[in-house]
């Protein structure tokens, strides 16, 4: 599995995964975080392993399609390169250094 989808499925699961069923979360989680195997997902849920592929397939194009109409992950990657941007323009300005780090911490929330 490469290293940059692996990469990009998680950061759009962190983004997206309130959004899909427990089933798509479950799969997707121990694919790409857990780094299961498709044979160790169907055996830990008693399904073939080809339903498992097809289902993270589908999950894929979904957090995709998600990603597309809702920018959400893009978004972020571009607020935090101002955010850097900023402070290494900026490094002595401490209030605008607060104002980042409030913007952050509202990213970053759960």
């Amino acid at each position: 599995m490469e290293i940059e989808k692996t990469n990009r499925m998680n950061a759009l699961f962190e983004f997206y995964a309130a959004l899909l069923t427990d089933k798509q979360m479950n799969y997707i989680e121990l694919y790409y975080a857990d780094d299961y195997s498709l044979t160790e997902i169907a055996e830990e849920f008693q399904v073939s392993r080809q339903a498992v592929y097809d289902n993270i397939k589908r999950t894929e194009k979904i957090l995709e399609d998600y990603e597309m109409k809702l920018h959400m992950y893009s978004d972020y990657i571009v607020r935090s390169q101002i955010f850097d941007d900023l402070l290494e323009k900026y490094p002595e300005d401490q209030y605008l250094r607060e104002q980042i780090m409030t913007l952050s911490q509202i990213d970053n929330r759960e």
